[in-house]
């Protein structure tokens, strides 16, 4: 019987099971590379705080390969001592600091805040909880800084009863929009999200599956944490095996929203100022008429994906709209018009309006977004060519003005021609 054992104990064993493994949660270095890719532009020697790092797998490649300036963070002594020696061992002793503390308890004088550009944690905020790791640690990060959190996530409407049994007794997850609502309800915006492949968990359950494996049954000298331990591993590998197709983790690349702006959804009596800022934004009344026009189509028009930025007097400063389009015959979304009055350009309204509506599209669902646009300005949202995706406007225009933003990678991307609303006339 295990019922008895202390948390200690069980969380003890669990280390112990995961010593000297390759990766003690899914991931790899080409996740790794990819995440830090999709963190964006960061200074020439970035201070990054590791947490729950474990023996180090991603402080050692952020340290090598970004030049960053590792404080590494784990409860496991062992681990940080693992990460020490190889720290040494590649060269890289004076990058990578270990902090024996928790990471639920960052309050002490070597975490001050906005001390860090970056904030890590493959893995590992569960133990504290997703929303409370994006609510708390934000505290720490230098202005434009990042925060880099997997989670695992729902990746059905529909989970299986064995699925659902297992998880609500080891963490309740969510599905990717409603993950996505939780780290906005923390007061972040999210930058990307990427669904890690099926093959970072090989690379994480293939060697603790042999483990688990080589201790065979239980044994009079085992302690009853390791019983539990290896207990629990069993069943979560055979859930894997059953399930997996049903879960998977989640990496958010999330950013504080900027506290200047009130960001929500238009109501009725915006109407008439959403008209007069899209008017006074651009030369002509086309894109404010253009407004009037989508609200008017019941196909194209979401009435929860038409967004403001509220100034501090409350009237509204900024504007962004999303509208149903299609590509090929698969849904989508097309971002236009974007609109800034002009007593609030170049103050961050327009940046705030355009990432809290496509914030609301990954909360409700929404897989892909296009914008014809300008190519300095919409890549900061995560906008590529959207000639990558095998995705064409019905008219000509510079390739790299074309862009597409993929929400959900976990279904697949879209080819074809972009279909627009009739009232953009195009």
């Amino acid at each position: 019987m295990t019922d008895h054992i202390d948390d200690a104990s069980r969380t003890e064993a669990f280390f112990t099971l995961h010593h000297r493994l390759p990766r003690q949660s899914p991931g790899s270095d080409a996740t790794t590379r990819r995440l830090l890719a999709l963190a964006g532009p960061l200074p020439d020697r970035p201070r990054v705080l590791d947490l729950g790092c474990g023996p180090g797998r991603a402080a050692l490649l952020l340290a090598a390969e970004a030049g960053a300036e590792v404080t590494a963070v784990d409860l496991h002594q062992p681990f940080l001592a693992e990460l020490d020696e190889a720290a040494k061992a590649r060269g890289l002793g004076d990058r990578i600091r270990t902090v024996r503390a928790d990471m639920g308890d960052l309050t002490g004088p070597g975490f001050p805040a906005g001390s860090f550009d970056l904030i890590w944690a493959e893995g590992s905020a569960y133990c504290i909880g997703f929303a409370t790791a994006v609510r708390d640690w934000q505290r720490l990060l230098a202005p434009g800084g990042a925060l880099m959190i997997s989670e695992c996530v729902w990746t059905t409407d529909a989970p299986s009863a064995g699925a659902r049994d297992f998880w609500d007794r080891n963490g309740s997850l969510r599905t990717l929009p409603e993950t996505t609502a939780a780290a906005v309800a923390a007061g972040c915006t999210v930058s990307a999200v990427l669904l890690q492949p099926d093959s970072d968990w090989d690379t994480y359950y293939v060697p603790l599956a042999e483990r688990v494996e080589s201790a065979g049954p239980t044994d009079p000298g085992m302690s009853p944490g390791m019983e539990w331990a290896l207990a629990a591993t069993r069943e979560e590998l055979a859930v894997r095996r059953e399930y997996g197709a049903e879960y998977g983790y989640a990496a958010y690349v999330l950013r504080p929203a900027d506290p200047r702006w009130t960001t929500r959804p238009e109501t009725a009596a915006d109407r008439e100022a959403v008209h007069a800022v899209n008017s006074a934004a651009f030369p002509t009344r086309d894109e404010a008429d253009l407004v009037d026009a989508l609200r008017a189509d019941a196909d194209a028009w979401l009435p929860h994906l038409s967004y403001v930025a509220e100034a501090p007097d409350g009237s509204v400063a900024a504007y962004a709209l999303l509208t149903r389009c299609r590509v090929g015959d698969a849904p989508a979304l097309a971002l236009a018009p974007v609109a800034t009055s002009p007593a609030h350009q170049r103050q961050g309204a327009g940046q705030a309006v355009v990432r809290a509506a496509l914030d609301a599209a990954r909360m409700h669902g929404e897989a892909l977004v296009v914008v014809l646009g300008h190519p300095d300005y919409y890549p900061r949202f995560g906008f590529g060519p959207a000639s990558r995706h095998g995705i064409r406007p019905g008219f000509e225009v510079p390739d790299e003005a074309m862009m597409a933003l993929v929400l959900d990678d976990s279904v697949p991307v879209p080819v074809g021609m972009i279909r627009y609303p009739a009232a953009f006339g195009v």
